[in-house]
Parts: C-alpha cells; sequence; structure tokens
C-alpha cells in the first residue's frame, strides 16, 4: 500500500481541550533498549496535525483501520488518524498513558484509550470532605478499546497493539458530533462566531446561524456548550485590553474627587473579579432616597456582555436616581456578596427598608447574607416577561389567559383571594403541574402585590406596572459599547438625568398646581410636596368625593369605618382610626406601600372633619424639602394648620367620648335621667369656664401693658420678697395671682410659638432660595455647554 498523506486538525480534547476529567496520565520510564523493533509494513504520514484546518481521510483512506506494525511521521499523527477512525466508528477517545526514556526523559509510548475505558475512580479521600452539589454521570465502563504506538530509533512511530471490540453501543453518525474529542470549531466557524458576537448576538442565536449555514447541527461539529466557552474565553482575551480603561476612568475620578467610591475585587493589577464605584451624587442622593433600592443584573451593556448592574432608587419627583453602579465578570454566590458588602460600605453602612431584584436564586441567597432585615422582592415586572416565555403556547391557545393572569396578581385585595384565584387559574387553563409556575408560585410572598403591601416601595399604586427595572441608562448604552464608550455615554446619561431633575425642582418652586376643591388639606398639600407627588395626591382627595364612610366598630380606642362606593358594598375597604392619636390605618395599605394616603383614609378625615394632614402622614422624601439639611416639620411653619389640627383633636376626642356616653346612657331610664342630669351639669361648668377664659384674656391684655412698662416692679415681686407679700394675700388673691401668673405663661408659649413658626418660615425661604440658585447654576452651566 501506498504511503498517504493526510492533514488533521483534530485533538482528542476538542473545543474543550482533549482529556477527559477523568483520564490519568501514568509514565512508566523505561529504557529505549527495551522496546522491541517492529519493522512497519505501511507508513501514514499525518504533516497537517495542528494546522488549523480540519482535513478528512479520501478514498481508499475512508475505511482505513489500524492495525499492528502501522507506522506514522509522529505522536500527534497517530492521535489525529485514532480520533478520526473513532468518529467514523462512533466513539470518543482519550489519552490513558504513556511512558518516558530513562535516558532523556523523552515521551516513547503512548496509549490511546475508549473514553469509556477504565472506571470512576470513588477514592473516599477525594469526597468525604467535600460536599459534591451537582454529580456527574458515569461515563465509563471498562471498555478494552484502545491504540498503542511505540517511537522507533528512526523517530517514527509504529502500532505495538491495537483492541478493536468494545463493551457498550456505539455513537450512530447523527450524533458523533456531541462527543468530545470530536467537538471542535473550526477556523471558518470561529470567524462567523467573532463577526456575530462583535454584533451583540448571544450563543443561542449565534448556534442557529451556524445550522442554517453549514445545513445541520451534525455538520457544524459543535454544541451550544462548546459555542459559549469559546465566546467565554474571547471575551476574557477582549477585556484583558480593554479592561485597563475603565481602571484608568476610576482612578482618575477618584483623584478628582476622594468621595468618588471605587472597589476591585481581586487583584487591581491583574484584573480578574469585579468592580464597583459611586459618584459622591450618588452617594449623597442614597442620603435622602435610600428607603428603597433596584438591583438590575438582567442589564448587559457591552460586547463582552459582562452584566453592568446599577442600583437605582426613587427621588422626591418619583425619577430614577442612581445609588452606585457594577461590572461583573461573574454572577456567582460569592461576587454579590462582595458586591452588597462594597455598596453598603460605600453608602456607610445603611441598610435600605427594600430592595427590588430579577427573580434569582443565586442574588436571593447573597441578599439574605447581607441584608438580613431587608425586604426583598423580585421584579413582577420580568417574571410576566419571562411569563410570555414559558407559556407562549397558552398563551396562543387562550387569549383570554393573559388578562386572567393579570387579574390573579394584580387586582385581588387580600391573600385569601389571591390564593383562590390562582387555584382557579391553574385548574381553568390545565396548569397545576406546570414546573415554572410552581416555582413562581413556591416564592409568590417575594412577587404578588398583596404580600407586600405592608413594605414601603416608594411606588405611587399598588397595581401600577412601573415597578418594572428599567434600566437608568436606556437610550444611552446597548449591546455594541465598548469600554471606551461607555463611560462618555454614562456621563451624558446622568447629565439627562440631573436636568429633569433640575426642571422639575424649577416647575415645583416656580408654579402653583390648580386647586380643585375648597379643602385646606389639598391646599396644605399643595405647598409641602412635589408637582408630580402632589398631582398623585390630589387625585386621591378628589377621589374620597364618591366614597362613603360609615362607622362599622367601635372597641374604645380606634374606631372602624367601612369605606365604599354607593351600592358597592362588596366592595368596601376598612379603615381603622385612632382619635386620640390622629393615626388611621386601611386594608388598602397604600400609605405603607407609597408613603402617600389613600382616598379610603382621607374619606374617613373628611366625615371626622380633619382638616389638615397629620404630620406623620408627610414624609419628608416626598417633599420639596427633601434635599434641605435643615429638619423642617412642616406643620409647625403654619399657625392656623396648628390651630385646626389641635381643634379637630379636641373635637374628635369629645365627640369619641359622648357617643361613648350616650351608649351607655340610652340603656335604660334610670340611666337615661342620670346622663341627662350630668350634660346639664356639664353644660352650666362649661358655660362658666367659657365666661373665665374671656375675662382672663380681658385682664391679660391689661397686664401685658402693665408687664412691659413695669419690669422691675415684677422681678421685685417675684423675687425676695415674695414669701412675705403671699403672706398678706386672702385665698382668692392668692388664686387670683395663680391665674394672672397660669395668663402670663400661656402668653409666653403662643409668643414662642410664633416665634419658633417665623424662625422656621425663614430656614424655609433660605432653603427655598438655595433652590432657586441652584437651578439658576445649572441652567447657567447647560447653556454654556449648549453654547460650546
Amino acid at each position: 500500500m501506498e504511503n498517504e498523506v493526510l492533514e488533521f486538525d483534530i485533538g482528542l480534547g476538542g473545543a474543550s481541550g482533549g482529556v477527559d476529567d477523568d483520564a490519568v496520565d501514568i509514565e512508566h520510564p523505561v529504557d529505549d533498549e527495551d522496546m522491541p523493533d517492529t519493522p512497519p509494513s505501511t507508513t501514514v504520514s499525518f504533516t497537517g496535525a495542528g494546522s488549523g484546518e480540519i482535513f478528512l481521510p479520501e478514498g481508499d483512506l475512508l475505511d482505513l483501520e489500524p492495525y499492528e506494525g502501522m507506522e506514522f511521521e509522529s505522536e500527534e499523527a497517530a492521535k489525529a488518524f485514532y480520533n478520526s477512525y473513532a468518529r467514523r466508528v462512533g466513539f470518543s477517545t482519550r489519552v490513558s498513558s504513556s511512558r518516558r526514556s530513562r535516558r532523556d526523559g523523552a515521551i516513547i509510548q503512548r496509549q490511546f484509550v475508549c473514553a469509556k475505558e477504565g472506571f470512576r475512580n470513588l477514592n473516599e479521600k477525594r469526597t468525604k470532605d467535600r460536599e459534591i452539589k451537582r454529580p456527574r454521570t458515569i461515563t465509563r465502563v471498562g471498555c478494552k478499546a484502545s491504540l498503542s504506538v511505540k517511537m522507533q530509533d528512526s523517530g517514527k512511530w509504529v502500532v505495538s497493539g491495537f483492541v478493536r471490540e468494545h463493551n457498550h453501543e456505539l455513537v450512530p453518525p447523527d450524533q458523533v458530533h456531541c462527543l468530545r474529542s470530536h467537538r471542535q470549531i473550526s477556523g471558518p466557524a470561529k470567524t462567523l462566531i467573532d463577526t456575530l458576537q462583535a454584533a451583540g448576538m448571544g450563543p443561542r442565536r449565534i448556534m442557529s446561524a451556524l445550522i442554517k449555514e453549514y445545513g445541520g447541527i451534525s455538520k457544524v461539529g459543535f454544541t451550544e456548550v462548546d459555542c459559549r466557552n469559546y465566546m467565554r474565553i474571547n471575551r476574557q482575551r477582549s477585556l484583558e485590553g480593554d479592561i485597563q480603561l475603565l481602571l484608568d476612568y476610576l482612578r482618575q475620578m477618584h483623584n478628582e474627587n476622594p468621595n468618588f467610591f471605587y472597589a476591585v475585587q481581586g487583584d487591581e493589577e491583574q484584573y480578574s473579579g469585579n468592580v464597583f464605584w459611586a459618584d459622591p451624587k450618588a452617594r449623597t442622593n442614597y442620603t435622602y432616597f435610600g428607603d428603597t433600592v433596584t438591583f438590575d443584573t438582567t442589564y448587559r451593556s457591552n460586547r463582552y456582555r459582562l452584566p453592568f448592574a446599577p442600583f437605582t432608587g426613587v427621588n422626591h419627583h418619583g425619577q430614577p436616581v442612581l445609588f452606585g453602579c457594577a461590572f461583573l465578570i461573574n454572577e456567582t454566590e460569592a461576587s454579590f456578596v462582595w458586591l452588597f458588602n462594597t455598596w453598603l460600605t460605600a453608602m456607610s453602612g445603611r441598610h435600605p427598608v427594600s430592595i427590588t431584584t430579577d427573580h434569582d436564586a443565586v442574588i436571593r441567597s447573597a441578599i439574605m447574607q447581607v441584608f438580613p432585615d431587608t425586604r426583598h422582592r423580585f421584579c413582577k415586572w420580568h417574571i410576566f416577561k419571562k411569563c410570555q416565555e414559558k407559556l407562549s403556547h397558552v398563551f396562543l391557545k387562550h387569549p383570554n389567559f393573559e388578562a386572567d393572569f393579570h387579574k390573579c396578581v394584580n387586582l385581588t385585595e387580600s391573600i385569601e383571594e389571591f390564593e383562590s384565584c390562582w387555584l382557579s387559574l391553574v385548574d381553568r387553563y390545565d396548569l397545576r403541574d406546570h414546573e415554572w409556575l410552581q416555582t413562581i408560585y413556591s416564592a409568590r410572598r417575594q412577587w404578588v402585590p398583596v404580600y407586600l403591601r405592608d413594605t414601603f416601595f416608594a411606588e405611587m399604586s399598588i397595581t401600577q406596572r412601573s415597578d418594572s427595572m428599567n434600566s437608568y441608562f436606556d437610550g444611552y448604552v446597548n449591546a455594541s459599547t465598548n469600554l471606551n464608550q461607555f463611560f462618555k455615554l454614562y456621563e451624558k446619561s446622568l447629565e439627562s438625568r440631573n436636568e429633569k431633575e433640575v426642571k422639575a425642582d424649577y416647575d415645583t418652586m416656580n408654579t402653583s398646581p390648580v386647586l380643585k376643591t375648597p379643602s385646606p388639606m389639598e391646599k396644605q398639600a399643595s405647598e409641602l410636596y412635589t408637582r408630580k407627588l402632589f398631582m398623585r395626591f390630589q387625585e386621591e382627595l378628589v377621589g374620597t368625593l364618591t366614597f362613603m364612610a360609615s362607622k362599622a366598630e367601635d372597641d374604645g380606642e380606634s374606631i372602624t369605618y367601612q369605606v365604599a362606593k354607593y351600592g358597592e358594598d362588596h366592595k368596601a375597604y376598612y379603615v381603622k382610626f385612632n382619635v386620640l392619636e390622629m393615626k388611621a390605618t386601611c386594608s388598602c395599605q397604600m400609605f405603607e406601600f407609597s408613603g402617600l394616603l389613600c382616598r379610603h383614609v382621607l374619606a374617613v378625615f373628611r366625615v371626622t372633619n380633619v382638616l389638615t394632614l397629620p404630620s406623620h402622614y408627610i414624609l419628608k422624601r416626598w417633599t420639596r424639602n427633601a434635599k434641605s439639611s435643615v429638619i423642617l416639620e412642616e406643620r409647625s411653619t403654619d399657625v392656623y394648620a396648628n390651630y385646626l389640627e389641635s381643634h379637630t383633636v379636641r373635637y374628635n376626642t369629645l365627640r369619641h367620648e359622648a357617643f361613648k356616653f350616650v351608649d351607655e346612657g340610652s340603656k335604660s331610664l334610670d340611666t337615661y335621667n342620670v346622663a341627662v342630669s350630668a350634660l346639664q351639669e356639664a353644660a352650666k361648668r362649661v358655660t362658666l369656664a367659657t365666661k373665665n377664659e374671656r375675662r382672663s384674656s380681658t385682664v391679660n391684655g391689661r397686664s401685658r401693658g402693665e408687664l412691659a412698662s413695669n419690669g422691675s416692679r415684677a422681678n421685685y415681686i417675684s423675687g425676695n420678697h415674695l414669701g412675705s407679700s403671699t403672706q398678706l394675700l386672702s385665698e382668692d388673691d392668692m388664686d387670683k395671682k395663680i391665674q394672672e401668673l397660669t395668663n402670663e405663661l400661656d402668653y409666653a408659649n403662643r409668643k414662642c410659638e410664633v416665634y419658633r413658626a417665623n424662625l422656621l418660615s425663614v430656614l424655609k425661604d433660605i432653603e427655598d432660595h438655595k433652590l432657586q440658585l441652584s437651578i439658576k447654576v445649572q441652567n447657567i452651566k447647560i447653556s454654556m455647554k449648549d453654547s460650546i
């Protein structure tokens, strides 16, 4: 048989390196002289091994089978030939053992075996101290098929042993591309993958394009896993060059402003971990609006497909605000734990009340470790989006399913109603055994609104769709953005967001909203809230006109009201109102969820004559003074509002006690007579107290003049001679003197209250002036940039 020259680039490891994870490389040193020479009968040369191209044997060699005495030009040629034979027959190969020369250490013998040779090493010492999370399937079954080659003095390699028989079924031709030693990415395929990856396509879409290009998965020659691994290695190589741009940018920003925070996981000189940064504005914003946070890892912003993960929140205008950013090389639990701890350090260790993330078990575990007391919510919008993918067949078959699913999740008012509605839904569409639905149902306490209403998430409505984690950088960064471009677009996005906040500040400070009612509460809210928040509050206030509130229960401490639209008692809400503390809670829990009072509580305030918002229902984070360094009690800036509130408290307290008195007094004739007599006596005493109050206010008016012109005398009376003077006073005179001093003290307290209100008003004016100056400065900067 004539020698043939074949060119191969088929390694035993294929795309993954060529050696099975279980392979054992055993070397047996022998003397060269100990190896018997076997004269070759045929020499087969493989000159192209490792050349980067794949050439399969042609003609007669297609059916060529190894035999003892067969010669090869090199060890690599023998390996490539046996692997080609294995592909044709239907099995995978690997290197089993080798021998080295004792003279110079060179390899002089190799054995190539079927990948199913031998048995897995179940050595207890290797496994007893570590937990195997994902045990691999057993692949070795003791197959004896092998090819042994030895090196001759001439430098050629000769087959010294060949075992053809296998003890297992062989793989058919249409599946052979799945075997490890035959999975290899060719040069043209690599070029196509590189091109599509640069365009922002993922492994799944790239594999679809390759299958279409080559005419079938078996002709592609590798799997999606190989494609994914190649792309990951490719990204790492690209990243090594461009990542320095990222680190240089962060160092520069920190040098310009020491309050710019950044941290790198691992060695900064040899970057291999994750990176986080937060500029001074982001850190300051967190002090004002850090009660609720959104963390989004679903947005991949660059051609390396690194997850770009921003931390965001909501400012006093309802706009997204940035709390920091991260680039993640990997998304392991350890990486997220490091990131959350680093972010917490940048935010001065202050934990948020709530945090919203994508539905991810790894992130959930990390949050439980770093934020054990923070309420964790999965993004409902992303779950709805995933639902369209996982249940696409249901959406196509049942057009009403989407509406029913939305109603079940968003429109149920109680946990019991949701549970009943969910069971009905899965039964109606025969989805009880759907694995993904069971998964999200088991996590329902972290994404279904009825389970989350008792926690603050800064949302204007429980059923709104805006709880999607829309990226702060949408419209500026896309999948083709490289790191050099990224930071320019990142800064443009920050400028744009800042301009929108300045515009909202300007509108709030320089324009007045149209009031729709004569209510003092609406006027009060218009002066406290930002424009957008006031508009939302106004909706609730006007909405009270369609609701009726009726007393349902009184337990002595608080009254429960049933609030419903006329004729819709079956859709009633229940408001529990404590008159003495001026605190109300509604079954809809809108205040707990959004920080704004609902129309149901406002309806109860209307019927109980509460004319202004109690101070504890005005969250500073929603007011125009949200960023003020002066802690203002907004209620104290309006003396008239204070009067209304105190009068309301007295009125409601008296009415509450009177109702209890009437209920007890009307039970029998005897109690009725006693109650009437007591009321008549009380009326006389109230009339007398009213006359005394008028008389004392007149006396107080005269005494103020005397005190103003005769301060020294007052000091003398209240000084050393007070004891001897009071001895000469009669009991009536003493009572009169005490009354005068009490009136004096009363007047002083009122005067202090007026001074305090004036001072707070001045401080508020100063804050408003500062804000206006800030707006003007920003406008000047913007106009200068535009002119440049």
